[in-house]
């Protein structure tokens, strides 16, 4: 049984050069930033009197506030269809504002925490 495979086929590769130290640094702090933001933020919703426990008390206070519940589910709905590409092999630019938000979240609570020393 003889194996269809190229002898060459990395040899497409040999022009890649890796990437600079500067992209890397640059990189490394975009991960970080992004990394804080979220920190930062599930601290703020999951802490005792969050925003977690403050948005379920406001939804729950009365029956009328209830109808938000399908409203909220279908704006993330049409948010997340916004987001994604139609065609799964291309990506879309509008994927990444969630994370350049985080980022910004990041560089706040980043701030926060040199300047206070605490979130």
């Amino acid at each position: 049984m003889a194996r269809n495979t190229d002898p060459n086929k990395y040899s497409k590769n040999k022009d890649i050069k890796p990437d600079s130290l500067f992209s890397n640094i640059v990189a490394i702090v975009r991960f970080g930033l992004l990394l804080m933001g979220i920190i930062g933020l599930s601290m703020e919703v999951f802490k005792d009197d969050g925003w977690l426990r403050t948005a379920f008390n406001k939804l729950f206070a009365s029956s009328s506030s209830l109808i938000l519940i399908p409203v909220i589910v279908i704006a993330l709905w049409l948010l997340n269809r916004w987001m994604t590409s139609p065609n799964k092999s291309e990506t879309s630019k509008r994927g990444e504002l969630p994370m350049y938000a985080m980022m910004a979240v990041g560089v706040y609570y980043a701030f926060n925490l040199l300047t206070t020393g605490s979130f």
